[in-house]
């Protein structure tokens, strides 16, 4: 009994006899409040326990092989998708070629509302001409020197033109007859045809992860001594409006987080002709690592705009156009999920539940002392 009586010494937690004990009204009321709080505070724990923890770290971007994806979706409401093309370019100025992509144009009328189906845009990549058989064949026109063979004929602007570019030789339509003939009768029919209508430029496109530059310019393009231009005759290229409104820009797979799209509805607006818009991209490539599932890669960015007008009489270099050009960062981004350990969520459920506890005790102890005080005093006749 000795031993025993020793422990109880150590007894954190007294008990006191029914009979002493006193109920009232108060503590009922600080009871309910207390439990209340108690219930609301552990399901609101129980919830952040379940969900997991988004942390993020940034470190040197060591990755390597990876291909950049673009999504874009441009809609140009004043050119005609048979004068507007998109080419792309790497750090080094040389043009994607055959790259994968889902790039489509689809031709809209001034109200913005769809005329046709869209169809898939190439890349960079002439377009095939359609050899006509012996028999068809008529007349034999010039290539002004630009033949394959003997037996190669231009019969019509295009095709003189076509043979230039496959030389990479720059075509002056003012020494073709083939061209001659064909302004003179089509002119108007062309340049209503070519500004008459709308383009929306829309899709995907994976290009190699480095530094580079995509742009979309009025005229068809090609490669004359690996300088990149645009054949926009026969028109001045101060006739094209390159007002247009962005839809969408992002770089890597859409999932929804660690995104940023500052330039999404963007709309820009040419108030002259010959109008060179230029947007300067900081990206930051992101890492987004779930507790279920692999990891996925996307990118972060930032953006600069500028404009300026190429026309003649400003004396400024360049030509009307969408630009836009993108470098890397050399850091990256890490989302990664956590789940919070139980050992913690044990520890807030006992501090939630022991601190309540021992805050609602204070308090119906300080109520309980003042009221009985209080009591005492107007039964001795003291309170005034």
């Amino acid at each position: 009994m000795t031993l025993l009586d020793s422990l109880r010494r150590f007894d954190a937690y007294p008990k006191i006899d029914k009979e002493f004990s006193i109920r009232t009204v108060g503590g009922a009321t600080l009871t309910f409040i207390s439990g209340t709080i108690i219930i609301v505070l552990i399901y609101s724990e129980l919830i952040a326990y379940l969900t997991p923890v988004v942390t993020d770290e940034l470190f040197v971007d060591s990755t390597r092989g990876q291909k950049l994806k673009i999504n874009l979706d441009f809609y140009i409401p004043r050119i005609s998708c048979d004068y507007v093309s998109l080419d792309a370019q790497d750090a080094t100025g040389e043009q994607h070629l055959h790259i994968e992509h889902t790039i489509y144009k689809r031709r809209m009328d001034l109200k913005g509302n769809p005329i046709e189906e869209a169809k898939k845009e190439d890349i960079s990549a002439p377009k095939p001409r359609l050899e006509k058989k012996e028999e068809e064949v008529k007349k034999c026109g010039s290539c002004y020197g630009a033949e394959k063979n003997s037996t190669h004929c231009c019969e019509t602007c295009q095709d003189v033109i076509d043979a230039y570019r496959e030389k990479q030789w720059n075509p002056n339509l003012d020494d073709f007859e083939q061209c001659q003939n064909e302004v003179l009768l089509g002119k108007k029919s062309l340049e209503s045809k070519a500004f008459s209508e709308g383009c929306q430029i829309y899709g995907s496109m994976q290009v190699n992860r480095v530094g580079g530059s995509f742009h979309i310019a009025p005229g068809k393009s090609f490669s004359i001594s690996h300088i990149h231009v645009h054949d926009v005759q026969p028109f001045s290229s101060s006739r094209f409006n390159t007002s247009h409104r962005i839809n969408t820009l992002s770089f890597g797979e859409e999932f929804g987080y660690g995104q940023t799209r500052p330039l999404d509805f963007t709309e820009e607006t040419a108030h002259e002709g010959a109008i060179m818009f230029q947007y300067y991209i900081k990206i930051v490539p992101t890492e987004f690592v779930p507790l279920n599932g692999p990891t996925l890669h996307t990118n972060q960015f930032s953006v600069t705009k500028h404009q300026k007008s190429v026309s003649v009489m400003t004396g400024e270099s360049g030509m009307p156009g969408i630009f836009v050009n993108y470098e890397l960062s050399p850091l990256m981004v890490r989302f990664t999920e956590k789940r919070n350990s139980f050992s913690h969520f044990a520890t807030n459920l006992c501090a939630i539940i022991g601190g309540i506890f021992t805050v609602a005790g204070i308090i119906d102890s300080l109520l309980f002392t003042s009221i009985h005080a209080l009591k005492r005093k107007i039964e001795l006749g003291k309170f005034s």
